[in-house]
Parts: structure tokens; sequence; C-alpha cells
């Protein structure tokens, strides 16, 4: 059954018309604007190793030119052995404590994996990432990620080899 033919067909068609949609102009969305504003981008970022890598400004950028004044900024990343965190983004040890603590608690090369096609970290880096994020929500206040003063937006590669991974960032009012 295709979705047209779906009995919810009617009702997803009457959601999407009644969602208004904003251009990306500069500017629009913003404080008493009248409408409501959204953009929806998809950010490729290269990762080289394991570990967390940071890409706050790169949402910030998305943030900005969607030109919400007060809304709300999803990210979702399209795989299964990344994931997406907040974190401290002032001290770098706090994330090298982090990789090494998620490391010992989930070692590549177990036995016990019986996923192994793509390597010894296959199934670790399916296990991190189901016990952490994927998705994440963070208010934007005044055009600007509400994050804390010590906070960042990291993308958390679990795998040893990868070029790129995909995240989605919504940011809506």
């Amino acid at each position: 059954m295709t979705m047209l033919e779906s009995p919810f067909a009617e009702v997803a068609a009457l959601l999407l018309a009644a969602a208004p949609v904003a251009s990306r102009s500069a500017g629009s969305g913003g404080h008493g604007s009248g409408y409501t504003a959204r953009v929806v981008e998809t950010l490729t970022l290269a990762v080289e190793r394991p570990g967390l890598v940071e890409f706050t400004e790169q949402v910030q950028d998305v943030v900005g030119r969607a030109g919400v004044g007060d809304g709300l900024c999803t990210l979702f990343i399209q795989h299964t052995s990344a994931s997406l965190m907040v974190q401290e983004n002032a001290d770098p040890s706090a994330v090298r404590d982090l990789e090494r603590w998620l490391d010992r608690l989930v070692p590549a090369g177990d036995p016990l994996y019986t996923h192994t096609h793509e390597g010894d970290d296959d199934m670790p880096a399916h296990i991190k990432s189901a016990l952490t994020a994927t998705s994440l929500s963070i208010p934007v206040i005044g055009g600007r990620l509400a994050l804390g003063t010590w906070q960042g937006v990291f993308l958390w590669e679990h795998r040893r080899s990868r070029g790129r991974r995909n995240v989605v960032v919504h940011v809506g009012a």
C-alpha cells in the first residue's frame, strides 16, 4: 500500500498543508514576523578517526541562515555506527575521558559479537550508538543555540575507518 492509498494519507496531506514554510532569506522568521520559519539542511562532516568531533559552528550557521529568533534546532545522524552528543568543549580531557570510558565499556574484538562483516569494530560501533543518541534537540533563543558556556555539539564516530557522516539539521520557529 502506498502513502496515497493509506487511510492516513488525507491526515498526512492536511498536516503538511498546515505547516507553512518560510523562505531562506535573511531575517525571515525573526521576532514578531507573524509566520513560521523552517529550514532543513544536511551537513556532511568529514571524520578521520574514532572519537568526538565538534561541529557547533556549522550548526549555528544553519540556525543563522534559518533566521529563526526563538524556536528549536533538531539534529539527526543518518548512520547506525555514529552518534550525537552535547558535551563540554572547553577542556579536551573531558572528551578523551569519555572516549576511553566507552571503549572500555564496549571493546572491539569481543568474541561475543557475531556481526563482524565489516570488521571487529562494527558491532561495538552499533552498541555505542545505541547507548548514546542519534538525535538532539536544542532550543534556539535570540537566533542562537541555547547552549551553556562550556557546551558544544559533537558527532561521535564509533568506527575506525569512515570518511563522511551526514547530519540532518532542522530549525523551526
